[in-house]
């Protein structure tokens, strides 16, 4: 990992901590409650992981406090602006890609605002989100191919998409060229019920 990778994976790995810590939980607890590795938990609380998009967000759940969460320190201010080059990039593609998170708002009903870029032949493969969570994609530049459960869809600039979370979906550039989306998240009620309920479907998974 680069320093700011490094900076955002300390950062990380202190606010789950300290969330977990506020709630008396062990490591097992959490680890059971996110459906992930005690393992892969431990490798997030201590920063030295590039955990995936998807183990932060079962772990976000887990807490009740969203993703944007993990990667904001506790303040409850009304106006919160984060400034070009200031989001945190929890996603990178192997060719090059990033799915930067650049605003998001706090419990029960999360809010997210993506940044994402995708490099020739980047794809990005998310599991199913909670039960509720809605997505909403814009193409700034260049084409994306968004797979959803068993549908295909093919988007070019200036076309959007809004779509349910909740299943399996995925963002790929077919092109030769980069394409660049903005991608809004809704993820409701999240700590609004037992966390148990919410991962039950999900598997264990490691960074």
């Amino acid at each position: 990992m680069d320093e700011q990778a490094s900076a955002l994976a300390a950062a990380i790995g202190a606010r789950v901590r300290e969330e977990r810590h506020g709630r008396r939980w062990t490591l097992d607890q959490l680890a059971e409650s996110a459906g992930v590795s005690r393992r892969a938990l431990v490798n997030v609380e201590q920063g030295t992981a590039n955990p995936s998009v998807g183990t932060l967000l079962r772990i976000s759940d887990a807490l009740g406090i969203g993703l944007p969460g993990l990667v904001e320190p506790p303040a409850a201010r009304r106006l919160e602006v984060t400034r070009a080059g200031e989001g945190a990039a929890l996603w990178t593609g192997e060719r090059g890609g990033r799915g930067v998170l650049v605003a998001g708002s706090a419990p029960p009903d999360v809010l997210e605002l993506w940044d994402w870029t995708l490099a020739p032949g980047d794809r990005h493969r998310s599991e199913a989100h909670a039960e509720g969570t809605q997505e909403a994609l814009h193409v700034l530049e260049g084409s994306v191919v968004v797979e959803v459960g068993d549908r295909t869809l093919a988007l070019g600039t200036g076309d959007a998409l809004a779509f349910p979370g909740d299943v399996a979906h995925s963002y790929a550039n077919p092109a030769a060229g980069p394409a660049r989306f903005s991608l809004t998240v809704f993820e409701p009620g999240v700590g609004a019920e037992p966390q148990r309920s919410r991962t039950s479907r999900r598997s264990p998974t490691e960074c």
